[in-house]
């Protein structure tokens, strides 16, 4: 046996009852045998007690900066009413400090009975520059001091939309207004829930902040940065490719050309073949938005293509998800369609037809059930169809759209098998996938640990196949290695 960095004492995999110690060297797993078979000495040893050995876990969609920032922010998420939102601000105000604004973040009003007004947020608010950013991050709200501090204007609402509220977001807090500290934090909290890797959609000029941040100490992750359509130049003037290497450390790559070609369900704007209740026919966006349309998407697709870059494509609506996987055909490459939420039955073999990746994030259903059933209703049986997918032979991956839900893969394992949270019915329960299903879709493919596997590595208090739904969501993670080194340890 080579000489050993660490040895896994008394470990379980998932579904079988007999304990095994794993060794790791450089970073690799190196042996893994049944208890009492090899006993290394001069190595450094940790009993798990019978913790459940996994991979490590990834989060296929996270927008990281806004993640972190996030915790800076007023949450509004649990109002159910714009009455309710505009308690939350009047609330915090007193608290802003002269100078500042107040952000919030979270609000819905697909379900709102009172619509927002900007005369009542302006009541509520004062001077106080005031935003609030919705929960899918499609949509704000500002106040009249807000607008007039960045540069905005809204109709009587108050609202902004897709292009806009984007413009308005890279105004707010950036990546500049973070510590190491924040992000350290933040990545420590993924960690704590066995990520080992993240793959980030953030819209700023990660190729050159994630090596920066890793530099300086945020090492708990690999991370896969994207790049959005107005860097993808300067990414191919590097000569840059998917997969490449970016910093000194290994634990950055370049990632996909992110690009954005519909809306939100919330906001309305996800782009279907139907109608939105309560839109006359002959409104300009009563199907919804194609932010990207396909004459315009082609050639950003074939640039990043001839380049060597991948594409990840966001597509929510059906006709947008239409449209994306023909543009896909018409090119011959692969990638991945974020978020697939609703789905033609006709669409849903081409995924695997066309080798691609349907990047899900299984939360949003729980989320979005409602306002589901309301705007897209008599169609619900193919919104978040991952079985369907699944069966129809998909590459599953999930994620959580980070801060859109929560960076935490086992909130979206169990969303996705279980089709409910709390106490609720589960909602389209034929579309609910295995514990296996979830998990793999979450581990890059892999089920079980190896010998001659990385040693990105999680340990769980719980076996996830035998455990009780509840312990799924909260699944209880006791260590995680990545590269064969803790990033979280509390054996």
């Amino acid at each position: 046996m080579p000489d050993a960095d660490l040895t896994l004492l008394n470990i379980r995999m998932p579904g079988v009852e007999a304990l095994v110690n794993v060794t790791v060297t450089d970073g690799v797993v190196r042996s893994v045998l049944l208890a009492g078979e090899s006993s290394p000495s001069g190595v450094e040893t940790y009993d798990a007690g019978g913790a459940t050995l996994l991979p490590g876990m990834w989060d296929h969609h996270v927008h990281f900066t806004q993640w972190t920032i996030q915790r800076k922010r007023l949450d509004v998420s649990g109002a159910q009413s714009a009455a309710e939102t505009l308690g939350l601000v009047a609330e915090a105000v007193p608290g802003v400090e002269d100078g500042q604004r107040l952000v919030g973040f979270g609000f819905r009003d697909g379900l709102w009975p009172d619509p927002p007004r900007l005369e009542e947020l302006d009541a509520a608010s004062g001077q106080v520059p005031t935003v609030l950013v919705s929960a899918d991050l499609h949509c704000v709200w500002l106040n009249t001091a807000a607008q007039q501090q960045l540069g905005a204007h809204t109709d009587a609402s108050g609202l902004l939309r897709e292009a806009e509220a984007f413009a308005v977001l890279e105004n707010l807090d950036s990546a500049a207004d973070l510590t190491t500290a924040d992000l350290k934090a933040a990545a420590q909290r993924a960690a704590a829930c066995g990520v080992v890797g993240i793959v980030d959609f953030e819209n700023q000029d990660s190729l050159s902040l994630w090596p920066a941040r890793v530099a300086a100490g945020v090492d708990s992750l690999r991370v896969e940065a994207s790049v959005w359509p107005d860097r993808l130049e300067a990414a191919i003037s590097r000569g840059l490719k998917t997969g490449d290497p970016l910093g000194s450390l290994g634990l950055v790559v370049m990632g996909p050309l992110k690009v954005i070609v519909d809306g939100s369900l919330n906001t309305r704007t996800a782009w279907c073949w139907d109608p939105y209740p309560g839109f006359a026919p002959e409104h300009p966006h009563a199907c919804g938005v194609a932010t990207v349309p396909p004459e315009e998407l082609a050639p950003l697709m074939r640039t990043a293509h001839e380049a060597g870059i991948g594409a990840a494509i966001h597509a929510i609506g059906d006709r947008a998800n239409t449209a994306v996987l023909d543009t896909f055909a018409a090119l011959g490459m692969s990638g991945s369609v974020e978020h697939a939420q609703l789905l033609r039955p006709q669409d849903i073999p081409r995924f695997a037809a066309l080798g691609l990746s349907a990047s899900v994030q299984p939360e949003h259903a729980m989320d979005d059930r409602d306002i589901a059933e309301q705007l897209w209703a008599g169609r619900t049986e193919r919104a978040f169809a991952f079985h369907s997918l699944q069966e129809a032979g998909a590459e599953l991956r999930f994620g959580s759209d980070a801060p859109v839900s929560p960076l935490d893969p086992w909130v979206q394992v169990a969303a996705a098998v279980t089709r409910s949270r709390g106490d609720r019915e589960p909602w389209h329960p034929e579309q609910a996938v295995s514990v296996r299903t979830a998990l793999e879709a979450s581990t890059r493919g892999k089920f079980t640990v190896q010998s001659g596997d990385p040693a990105d590595l999680i340990l769980v208090e719980h076996d996830p196949l035998t455990c009780d739904l509840e312990q799924l969501r909260t699944m209880p993670v006791a260590a995680t290695l990545l590269g064969g080194r803790f990033t979280h340890n509390v054996l």
